[in-house]
């Protein structure tokens, strides 16, 4: 039995891609014209075993969020549900938060995918080498040339075991060019970091202020609290892929995702294409013109 996790975010972010999402959240921006995270809900729904899907973020559920749920729920044939924040916990704390959630029914792992990213999800392949060599943390890696990566989380990895020895998020300077494409396969083991991160930011907090629960204790960051704190302990493992990949962090981007999602739907959805039919939508030129 598996899960996946969809971290959609929430409105205090994403003002680089404003003015797109004035309109409309940010997960729901159509990218190749679909919902941006349909693609990564396609992608959970295609692996074996996979029995629910769940969203975490701080956006309210209003119409348009829980309209989308419904329809995804019915096409995919999957439970797809919304777990809502009570305040923004970073990349991490949203998983600890709603670990009952998580592990209830007892899967084996769970996905979790940064909601802004483009990919071609190759979960499968990730499942596969999780199952072959188990640990706690399997990242996905892709690879960048050295001015890019310093815009990504780095990973240093030992190339025969794939081991994470060393992980650094947008360093200062060249680290690696093994990128985090935050696209992620946790064992439930994963858990128990997580649990240490929230302890010991309730530590710090009740050190700082007063006795009692430290709003900020819940607020973890997976790359900076979790992978870096971990990397070269035997808990962190990367597979790289040279598939496509993306983040969407900006109007333009959004293009770029969308030039490379078109890319593969002759293969994956011919439906969504426009052909040359009597009164039909017209394809003049290259396909991509950016």
């Amino acid at each position: 039995m598996l899960k996946a996790v969809i971290l959609i975010g929430g409105p205090q972010k994403g003002t680089r891609f404003r003015p797109l999402s004035f309109e409309v959240p940010k997960p729901l921006f159509p990218v190749a014209g679909v919902p941006m995270i349909q693609h990564h809900i396609e992608a959970c729904a295609q692996v074996p075993g996979m029995q629910e899907i769940l969203l975490i973020g701080f956006y309210q559920p209003d119409e348009p969020l829980t309209q989308f749920l419904e329809a995804a729920q019915q096409e995919f044939h999957l439970p797809v549900r919304y777990l809502q924040e009570f305040v923004p916990l970073g990349t991490g704390g949203g998983l600890y938060h709603f670990r009952d959630q998580i592990l209830a029914g007892g899967p084996e792992a769970f996905f979790v995918l940064n909601a802004d990213v483009c990919s071609d999800f190759p979960l499968s392949a990730m499942l596969e080498a999780h199952r072959h060599q188990r640990h706690p943390f399997l990242l996905l890696g892709t690879t960048a040339n050295r001015t890019q990566s310093l815009n990504y989380g780095c990973i240093v990895e030992n190339p025969q075991t794939h081991e994470v020895l060393h992980y650094v998020e947008k360093p200062s300077t060249f680290i690696s060019d093994i990128i985090n494409c935050g696209i992620y396969l946790f064992s439930p083991e994963a858990l128990k970091p997580l649990r240490d991160v929230f302890q010991r930011n309730q530590q710090d907090g009740q050190l700082e202020d007063s006795p009692g629960l430290w709003p900020g204790a819940g607020t973890i960051r997976l790359e900076q609290d979790v992978f870096s704190a971990l990397a070269g302990q035997g808990q962190i493992y990367v597979h790289l892929t040279d598939g496509i990949w993306s983040q969407i962090k900006s109007a333009g981007s959004a293009l770029y995702a969308s030039r490379l999602y078109l890319s593969r739907y002759q293969n994956t959805h011919p439906e969504r294409l426009a052909k040359h039919t009597p009164g039909g939508p017209r394809i003049r030129g290259p396909l991509f013109c950016f």
